[in-house]
């Protein structure tokens, strides 16, 4: 059973002063307002309801964060959440791009996720949704390049590829790897960025991206085990 069905709502913020005060790692959830954000968190924590999409797109301009670890599976649960045992978050960021959100609330919709992606120590990666059928927009281009200079990975999922015919899909794929494969840094060095075919409709690359999302936040790496062996490391 994937880890990321262990998910559950943690917290929501509208500042970065009132971001979680954890230190477990972070993988945060970018993309336009239509690009399905919202359903690819939810079939990838295989839970219907966790990931909220608002009726009128835009109008979310919180982070929601969700926990993986210190609680028995399933939101439902009453129980509270052990913060202790936290594993690790998902940020499940603003979506963006509608032009009916206010100029004010857009401006501060920009900072907070500016500042988060560009800031925040414990983010690990970041994944950023596009429409298979509209990728890299100018949007998706500027969160692209928020978040290149820190260095870190970020997966691209190109959802709703059901839409598409088996040549289309192919060949969005190899365009946005060349996309991808196009930045560089100052030594000419290629960024941690890799894109895949995603579909919740036909479930097309769940697999493929539970297991990218798992290694990124470490969640393959048997922690039982590591302890146990620390403890014999102690004991030699």
């Amino acid at each position: 059973m994937s880890k990321l069905w262990q998910a559950r709502f943690f917290t929501t913020v509208n500042h970065l002063r009132d971001l979680p005060r954890t230190t477990v790692p972070e993988i945060a959830f970018a993309g336009r307002s239509n690009a399905g954000k919202s359903t690819a968190i939810n079939i990838l924590c295989n839970q219907k309801g966790l990931a909220f999409a608002s009726k009128t797109p835009g109008r979310t301009q919180h982070i929601n964060f969700f926990s993986i670890g210190g609680a028995h599976v399933a939101m439902h649960r009453k129980d509270e959440t052990n913060v202790a045992e936290i594993r690790c978050l998902l940020a499940d960021l603003p979506g963006y791009g509608y032009a009916e959100v206010s100029g004010d609330a857009k401006l501060h919709w920009q900072r907070l996720l500016g500042d988060y992606v560009q800031r925040r120590e414990q983010l690990a990666a970041l994944v950023l949704i596009m429409d298979a059928r509209r990728p890299f927009t100018d949007l998706d281009i500027q969160m692209l390049e928020w978040f290149a200079p820190t260095g870190k990975p970020i997966h691209c999922i190109l959802t709703k590829v059901d839409k598409l015919n088996r040549n289309e899909s192919v060949n969005v794929l190899r365009q946005a790897q060349a996309k991808l494969d196009s930045y560089v840094d100052e030594e000419g060095e290629g960024f941690p960025f890799t894109v895949q075919l995603f579909s919740a409709l036909k479930r097309i690359g769940i697999e493929e991206a539970t297991a990218k999302i798992e290694e990124l936040l470490g969640l393959n790496v048997d922690v039982a085990g590591l302890a146990a062996q620390d403890e014999d490391d102690a004991e030699q």
